[in-house]
Formats: structure tokens, C-alpha cells, sequence
């Protein structure tokens, strides 16, 4: 008999390997199909549960860093993240309208990285603890 290693190790030791910051499904999809697609969900569940990830989207996680007091955050800024994310999904993406007016010199508010110039629609809602991103439509093609 075989002896296979489980399913939520696999998951924990190629999250810890990678050096991806955001994962998606698809990332698992050798997996999906070692066990199965339920199992593998659990397992992410799992890795949430105890704050190895975060969920910031339907079927997008991020790596956590937990510090000396408890507190669980995300590796990474949440544009960042969404923008990791977004490319991929095979959405292109640029730095927002707002990011270009203040760096011309046209804007003195500071962008927040919060939003993110997409060249299609997106129809995914990504957030995390309240700080939602928001999509604009590119102006030029990329």
C-alpha cells in the first residue's frame, strides 16, 4: 500500500513553497484531481480557518504573516493582491486614472490603490476586512 501524504499537507507545503502571494483554483487543479474538487475547497477552508490564508475573493486566497500580538494580515497591500489575482485570471491590468492625474501633476489627491484600470470586465468582488477594489475600464489598450 501506498503511503500518500494528506491532503491538507499538500496544500500547506505548496502554499509555503511558492512564492506566489494570491492562489487561485486553478493552482490546485493536480490536486482536484489526485482527490477531489470538495476535498480540496475543505482543505483551503482549513488553511483559512487556522490563518495560513485569507479569502479576498470567490476562489482567490492570499498568504498571511501573523505577528508577535496575534494579529493575521494579509503579505501584501490589497491592490497588490487583487492585481496578482486579476493577471491570473488573464486580466490585464494598468495603474488606475486616478494614480496617472496625481503623478501628471493634474491631482493633489493621493491614490489609494484601491482602484484598477482592467481591460475587460471583471465580475469577481474582491475585498478584504472592509476595503473593497474597485475596477475602471482602460482607456488605452495595453
Amino acid at each position: 500500500m501506498k503511503n500518500k501524504k494528506p491532503l491538507l499537507y499538500k496544500t500547506a507545503l505548496r502554499i509555503k513553497r511558492r512564492k506566489d502571494n494570491v492562489f487561485i483554483l486553478k493552482d490546485f487543479d493536480d490536486l482536484v484531481a489526485e482527490y477531489d474538487y470538495d476535498q480540496v475547497l475543505r482543505a483551503l477552508r482549513m488553511l483559512v480557518k487556522d490563518g495560513t490564508l485569507i479569502k479576498i475573493g470567490y476562489g482567490i486566497y492570499a498568504k498571511t504573516r501573523t505577528f508577535n500580538n496575534g494579529v493575521v494580515l494579509p503579505n501584501a497591500p490589497i491592490g497588490d493582491l487583487a492585481e496578482e489575482a486579476l493577471q491570473k485570471l488573464g486580466i490585464k491590468t494598468d495603474k488606475s486614472s486616478y494614480w496617472h492625474e496625481y503623478n501628471a501633476g493634474l491631482s493633489t489627491q493621493m491614490p489609494t490603490g484601491r482602484v484598477i484600470a482592467v481591460n475587460k470586465r471583471v465580475r469577481r468582488h474582491i475585498e478584504y476586512n472592509g476595503f473593497d477594489i474597485f475596477f475602471e475600464k482602460l482607456k488605452s489598450k495595453i
